[in-house]
């Protein structure tokens, strides 16, 4: 019995006017395996990545999340619709914001809110997306900085943080949210070689523990 692929894209095109980005992108993404994304600036990548958390609605062509489509509904037949070439009628917004709670993003810029503390930041999302309590959120917010290494800076506002350290807070964010997947979008780029190498442990553990992961640089 086989395994469905934990992201499957299927013939994903993405235009900006008439600049065509995306051209027939399809890849399948197994569970626990780490997959790097490598090209020139402007090449798509970040748009790539950025359909896949539906951040961009793709033109055309289908995202999978654990098998469930992120743009169309299923279809009769119970199979989402861009597999056969048919697409069914698109998903409502919230059934996207729930398909994509799957999925945890972090991004080039750290978007830490200046002030709240680092706990804090951590345990925003699970509240108001995962409607968690606040013990639930709490717990899951101090076990996510426990797995970046950042749990003696709980109480400390990002200002106070390195750029390093801010980055691990935001991939503390994205973990406190129970993903199924990790998308890094470019996460070291803004970061000195030392700070980098801070970010990459992190990510190295992630891999690690079989964290599926796709990794755009």
């Amino acid at each position: 019995m086989s395994t469905a692929p934990s992201i499957r894209v299927l013939d994903l095109h993405k235009k900006f006017a008439a600049l065509e980005v995306l051209k027939g992108v399809s890849f399948d993404v197994q569970r626990g395996t780490v997959v790097s994304m490598i090209g020139a600036s402007g090449s798509g990548k970040s748009t790539l990545l950025r359909c896949i958390n539906h951040l961009e609605t793709p033109t055309s062509g289908d995202v999978l999340i654990e098998g469930a489509s992120l743009c169309y509904r299923e279809t009769p037949a119970g199979r989402p619709g861009m597999q056969d070439g048919k697409p069914g009628k698109p998903r409502s917004l919230a059934e996207i914001n729930r398909i994509r709670r799957d999925l945890g993003m972090v991004f080039q810029q750290f978007n830490l809110w200046p002030h709240m503390t680092a706990l804090e930041n951590v345990v925003e999302a699970p509240r108001h997306v995962r409607s968690m309590s606040r013990k639930e959120a709490l717990e899951a917010g101090r076990a996510a900085l426990e797995r970046v290494h950042m749990s003696d800076k709980a109480d400390v506002y990002p200002a106070r943080l390195s750029g390093g350290q801010q980055q691990r807070v935001a991939i503390a964010r994205a973990l406190a949210m129970q993903p199924k997947v990790m998308l890094f979008d470019e996460a070291t780029s803004s970061l000195d070689p030392e700070l980098t190498d801070e970010v990459l442990a992190v990510m190295r553990d992630l891999a690690r523990d079989g964290t599926t992961m796709i990794v755009v640089t």
